[in-house]
């Protein structure tokens, strides 16, 4: 998996011609595409030291038997297997965090610096540090525990009940975190009366979307990047958009993108991702259930008694490989619902060209890479180029400046 994703990013990398695509003659800057190149390039050579140094640090505490002295530690530590596992999970999760935090630090302040993008302070970096990992211990911890506890306890059907739990979890988390967990990092603020609220209001309305709100996010405390999303189910769902993003896009561009989202929601794609992720997770964690204790991996990883909390470990990184095949194929119908939303923004607003522009203008602004190589758009491109997306939306025609 890790040469895999090592020879896939050298590929992409050069897939990048130095010639520009001919969708950007006498729309972009000829310095500007190089500096995209540059800017592809210093990110790949980063990805390839962090990833390297991520992969090494795993071989070399499995080498000197790390997992089954963390093991041994846990188990002198505590007498219950719920706070064994708490504990040797959360080592393995919080050790990598902080040794990594270089790496990180690396690719704000200096990367993103470097091409113009970073707006973190100090300060925000070690507060999101921070916040994160509290969030992951209130969240997480007793998610864990209980899981722990069902696979303990619970007998064959523990994959049942561990499966009805993570998915009320991720309700929960998708229904409530636009509301309590996202605004403990950026600010949103409802959008001012305006041309654009009124656009987006109207547009809303004509399509029948229910929406409670439609915010601004301080997208620019941290970065220069720009983006737009909507998240939430039902009476929470909301409309974000990047302050970045507004300034630089008109109203049309900007309702295209809305459009974009609202035909996700008519075609039920987060529906259909949900059902997905559902039986996904229904899959993974009855082949958790066969792979718990197996004295034969735990062995291969110098644990000589198997526990429940081991086994969930050693299976995230044996399964790692089979988990980019399956993301790899979900990518494929993710694509297709990417095409059918723009398909249906284009209709529904009668104007392509507003979502063509937007998608060239943050492509530009982004500096993503307009050009990947097919193997790295196959293997983990959950969305299409935006060159492909741009040209399929020039095919499409439309007669009416709007639905009714």
């Amino acid at each position: 998996d890790f040469a895999l994703r090592r020879a896939v990013s050298i590929l992409n990398v050069r897939a990048s011609g130095p010639e520009m695509p001919g969708e950007l003659a006498g729309v972009c800057d000829p310095a500007e595409y190089g500096k995209a190149r540059r800017y592809l390039r210093a990110g790949a050579g980063f990805k390839a030291v962090s990833s390297s140094f991520d992969f090494a640090l795993l071989l070399a505490f499995w080498a000197a038997g790390g997992f089954g002295f963390l093991d041994s530690l846990v188990r002198e530590a505590c007498s219950g297997t719920v706070c064994r596992g708490l504990l040797f999970m959360g080592f393995l999760t919080a050790a990598p965090s902080i040794i990594t935090l270089p790496f990180d630090a690396y690719h704000t302040f200096v990367i993103e610096n470097r091409f113009g993008f970073n707006r973190t302070t100090p300060r925000t970096f070690v507060l999101d540090f921070l916040k994160g990992a509290v969030l992951i211990v209130i969240l997480g911890g007793p998610l864990l525990a209980a899981i722990i506890a069902f696979f303990l306890h619970a007998g064959p059907w523990a994959w049942l009940l561990c499966w009805a739990l993570v998915m009320a979890f991720s309700l929960l988390l998708n229904l409530l975190g636009p509301a309590l967990i996202f605004p403990l990092f950026n600010r949103f603020s409802p959008m001012q009366d305006g041309p654009l609220k009124e656009a987006i209001t109207a547009y809303a309305a004509r399509e029948r979307y229910p929406v409670r709100g439609i915010y601004v996010m301080d997208g620019s405390k941290r970065t220069e990047h720009s983006n737009a999303f909507v998240a939430g189910f039902g009476r929470y769902r909301r409309i974000a958009l990047f302050d970045t993003m507004i300034a630089r896009h008109d109203v049309p561009e900007l309702v295209a993108v809305i459009a974009h989202e609202v035909g996700h929601w008519k075609m039920r794609h987060s529906l259909k991702g949900l059902v997905f992720s559902a039986v996904h997770t229904g899959a993974m964690l009855f082949l958790l259930s066969l792979f718990l204790e197996s004295r034969e991996v735990c062995g291969a990883f110098g644990i000589r008694e198997p526990s429940i909390y081991a086994g969930m470990a050693l299976f995230s990184i044996v399964f790692s490989p089979a988990s980019t095949a399956i993301g790899a194929a979900y990518n494929i119908v993710r694509r297709m619902h990417e095409y059918a939303a723009d398909r249906f923004a284009a209709e529904s607003t009668g104007n392509p060209q507003s979502l063509a522009r937007a998608l060239l203008k943050m492509s530009l602004h982004n500096l993503s890479n307009l050009t990947p190589h097919p193997l790295a758009v196959a293997l983990f491109y959950s969305h299409p180029p935006d060159l492909e997306r741009i040209r399929a939306l020039s095919t499409i025609q439309t007669n009416e400046p709007g639905r009714a």
